[in-house]
């Protein structure tokens, strides 16, 4: 009975350590199909995928193993389906891995070629006369005012977020003194109920032994009346 319970625990840890790397390989894939590039960022994530496919081929090899030593034929096979089950999608993410890569290779490489005919019409925009530079300029001009004026909000904003989170700090150092001081009543409550609890384990003690005197002296009544020669 204990060999038994001591092999269900490295199953059910190996069947928590599966279904963990299982879900991390959905999220990463996802990362890779919303990945913006670039193709540095893409090599990066797919990396970790590896890493984790490593890992989840350790445990369905594991679990595997431990279904082979299993004592009873019938656990023995439970195991072994679901050890295919666990391969079976493994498969399916690398499917969805490869669909991924593709589907971010292919919006990488229409992000440089739009990146690319920007690059061509900025080249002709640079072949304007001098009213349609003068004109830019303007523009330029408008655009660095407007720049200005977001940065001076933005360090308003910045002042107000370091006030509010010095406002913040003060919160959190009453609440921690009220913390301490919540503490220091639920340890004395602690107290006063471990005494209570040996108080109530004195006073069973007590009432049993007086009922146990009262039976005994009941009993030898009984004796004396009832069997006065004994």
């Amino acid at each position: 009975m204990a060999a038994a319970a001591a092999a269900a625990v490295p199953l059910r840890v190996c069947h928590q350590e599966i279904v963990k790397f299982d879900l991390e390989i959905k999220a990463a894939v996802q990362d890779i199909r919303d990945c913006p590039g670039p193709l540095s960022a893409l090599t990066e994530l797919n990396a970790a995928v590896k890493e984790k496919f490593r890992h989840l081929r350790g445990r369905i090899q594991e679990l595997e193993q431990m279904a082979k030593e299993q004592d009873k034929e019938s656990e023995k096979q439970a195991l072994l389906r679901e050890v295919e089950n666990h391969k079976k999608q493994m498969l399916s993410n690398q499917a969805a891995w490869r669909k991924a890569n593709l589907a971010c290779k292919i919006a990488i490489d229409n992000s440089e070629k739009d990146q690319l005919l920007q690059g061509r019409d900025v080249l002709r925009q640079r072949k304007t006369t001098k009213e349609s530079l003068a004109e830019s300029a303007s523009n330029i001009t408008e655009s660095l005012m407007g720049i200005s004026r977001m940065m001076s909000q933005q360090v308003q904003q910045s002042e107000e977020t370091v006030q509010t989170l010095a406002n913040s700090s003060r919160t959190i150092l009453e609440a921690n003194e009220e913390f301490k001081s919540m503490s220091g009543t639920i340890q004395l409550g602690r107290k006063l109920i471990t005494k209570y609890n040996r108080r109530e384990l004195t006073d069973k003690l007590l009432i049993f032994l007086a009922l146990a005197l009262f039976l005994a002296t009941v009993l030898y009544i009984l004796k004396k009346r009832l069997f006065p020669f004994l």
